[in-house]
Formats: structure tokens, C-alpha cells, sequence
């Protein structure tokens, strides 16, 4: 039960954070701030995937509701929950993870958590300006927009990590 409100409580704030705030701000060059696929990574590890993906249809959709954007959000948080465990079991340590444990900066290395999140990322950010653009001509900028985008989106979703998300404690 309290994992549930913990995570109801980053439902909230990371959807009005992006739809009130990161979505507001946007740099020359095409420049955005994303920081809410942080919310779909940190999502349990062995959460079931209709359950993943339906919290994160809901939640991509509750910023396009906030934000107007028309399904975006929704379709980029869909592919990158759906992806998500692929690539956890791309990136899956030695002796495996830990049942429950959530995959966060505190509970995993560094590097660990910038390959992972960034290709997630990564994979987001096509995707989204990909849908948003919708132009075939226009795929440089996608790649532009994305590329100039990602650096951006890790180093915020880094310190929110370091600031604001507490170390867990270990059984």
C-alpha cells in the first residue's frame, strides 16, 4: 500500500512538473526538457507489462490533457514502457536483480543508470518529435531536436534523482 502512494504521489508531481513547468520552458534550436519517462523508469522492475502500460498510457495522457498535445506523451510513455523490460534485460547484471528493488540511482551503479535511462531516452525522444514533426523532409530536424534534447533531459532527470528521490533501505 505504500509502495502504491509513493508512486501516486510521482504520478501527480511528475506529470504537473512536465505539463506546468518543463513544458513550458524550450531553448533555441528546438530544445526540451523532458523529465517524465523518469516516472515510467522507476516503476517497479517486475511489474506486469499490461499494468506498465497501462500506467503509463494514463499518465502520457493525463500531461497531453494538461499540455493539449494530442496523444504525444501518451504514445511515447506507451513504447518506452513497452521497451522498458527489454531493455532491462539487455542491460541485467551479473546475478540478476533483486525482486522488487527499485532501479534508481541510489540502488544501482552510475554508469548502469545512464546507459539504460539514456537509451530509453533516447528511444523517447525519437519517437515523440518524430510524431510531433510528422514530416519525412523534416527528419534532420527530429534527429536535431532529439540529439540537442537528450543532454538536457539526463542532467535534469540526474539531479532529480540525487535531490529528491531518498536512498531506500536495505533489508
Amino acid at each position: 500500500m505504500i509502495q502504491f502512494i509513493k508512486h501516486l504521489v510521482r504520478f501527480v508531481i511528475f506529470a504537473s512538473a512536465q505539463a506546468l513547468v518543463f513544458n513550458q520552458l524550450e531553448i533555441d534550436y528546438g530544445i526540451q526538457f523532458m523529465i517524465y519517462p523518469l516516472f515510467i523508469f522507476l516503476l517497479p522492475y517486475d511489474l506486469n507489462i499490461f499494468l506498465s502500460l497501462l500506467i503509463s498510457f494514463l499518465f502520457g495522457l493525463t500531461i497531453d490533457s494538461i499540455s493539449n498535445t494530442y496523444g504525444l506523451h501518451a504514445s511515447s510513455a506507451v513504447l518506452i514502457a513497452y521497451i522498458r523490460p527489454h531493455i532491462f534485460k539487455l542491460f541485467e547484471p551479473r546475478d540478476s536483480y533483486d525482486p522488487g528493488i527499485e532501479l534508481s540511482l541510489q540502488t544501482m551503479e552510475f554508469r548502469w543508470v545512464i546507459s539504460v535511462f539514456s537509451l530509453l531516452l533516447l528511444i523517447h525522444h525519437f519517437w515523440f518529435f518524430l510524431l510531433e514533426i510528422f514530416k519525412f523532409n523534416e527528419l534532420l530536424f527530429v534527429f536535431q531536436k532529439t540529439i540537442l534534447s537528450l543532454p538536457f533531459s539526463i542532467v535534469i532527470c540526474i539531479l532529480i534523482q540525487t535531490i529528491f528521490l531518498r536512498k531506500t533501505k536495505m533489508k
